[in-house]
């Protein structure tokens, strides 16, 4: 299993013991089939106790897997004629954030989302998806060409958070932010959202002002990260675990708390391991949501996405 995380170990070590005696039987001439399908049915077993309860803090490990499908994969299964636009037409071209216009089965649609790299030499290029206020410029640059045309739009967050460093700083990181919030809140053509890995702080809100929100099942959504509160409460990082369980931060639990719309199944074991497939449920999925948004007329569309965002969140007296 490439790329395995901590709690699949145990796993991983009873397919290397089958793999081991397999490998005997052929070099020794020993029948060990009777042990490998007994190891086989254990293994299944295990698996599905394992991403049958997985907690908070194993879905933030999935949510962070490097072979997680990114944007541009889900472009690539997903659209068809998708042509990349690039540039803020202000200051340069941030390869963290990519987005164009595409089809999709058929009609035209721009698409926009957080890009993580697939190596080390891509993921400096892409600066591990944090991106730069060009970044969230070029956003909203296409979304306003989207708005002006009609064009649905669809985004893809998948990014630990805006990038905190002093020249993204200096370039008006958080005005970005704030300007894309305010005018994705008045865009009148529909837009859906889609949390594929980690959405981490106003770096995912500022294309996430949709309609409609969706998450992948081990995908995590928040405005901090479980280290970063964990280092705030409790002044220590390494209580990130118990941060996961404190935060709500699953997609279980912010459909619950009514912040998303829907949850998007995910294969077992988590979307890197059958990409196809689970683009194939994300694209489902925004069939059927833009389906529901088409009997909307723009102003309708705008309420809507106020209503929606005015009534997250609510306290109870004491």
């Amino acid at each position: 299993m490439a790329g395995e995380l901590p709690f699949e170990k145990p796993l991983v070590e009873l397919h290397e013991k089958i793999k081991e005696l397999r490998r005997f039987t052929e070099e020794k001439g020993i029948d060990f089939s009777d042990e490998v399908v007994r190891l086989e049915q254990k293994a299944k077993d295990l698996a599905e106790q394992i991403y049958g309860q997985l907690t908070p803090w194993h879905r933030v490990q999935i949510a962070r897997h490097p072979e997680r499908p990114t944007t541009l994969d889900y472009i690539r299964f997903i659209f068809t004629d998708f042509m990349e636009l690039h540039g803020d037409r202000f200051y340069g071209d941030d390869a963290a954030i990519v987005g164009g216009v595409a089809r999709l089965n058929g009609r035209p649609v721009t698409v926009i989302g957080h890009q993580k790299g697939k190596d080390t030499k891509d993921n400096i290029n892409r600066n591990f998806g944090m991106p730069h206020p060009e970044g969230y410029r070029k956003a909203l640059r296409l979304m306003e060409q989207a708005d002006k045309f009609g064009r649905p739009i669809l985004c893809f967050i998948n990014t630990s958070g805006a990038y905190p460093g002093k020249a993204a700083e200096e370039r008006g990181q958080s005005e970005a932010i704030a300007r894309n919030l305010r005018e994705m809140a008045q865009f009148r053509v529909p837009i859906l959202c889609v949390v594929t890995g980690e959405g981490g702080s106003g770096g995912a809100l500022a294309i996430s002002v949709g309609n409609l929100i969706y998450m992948l099942e081990n995908s995590v959504y928040s405005v901090i990260s479980p280290e970063g509160a964990a280092a705030l409460l409790w002044k220590d990082a390494s209580l990130a675990m118990r941060a996961a369980e404190s935060m709500k931060i699953t997609a279980a639990d912010l459909l619950e708390l009514n912040v998303i719309d829907g949850v998007i199944e995910e294969p077992f074991g988590g979307a890197h391991r059958d990409p196809a497939k689970q683009a194939e449920l994300v694209k489902q999925q925004l069939v059927l949501g833009l389906e529901q948004l088409d009997k909307m007329t723009p102003d309708e569309l705008v309420q809507h996405r106020y209503n929606k965002f005015k009534q997250i969140g609510y306290y109870a007296s004491l």
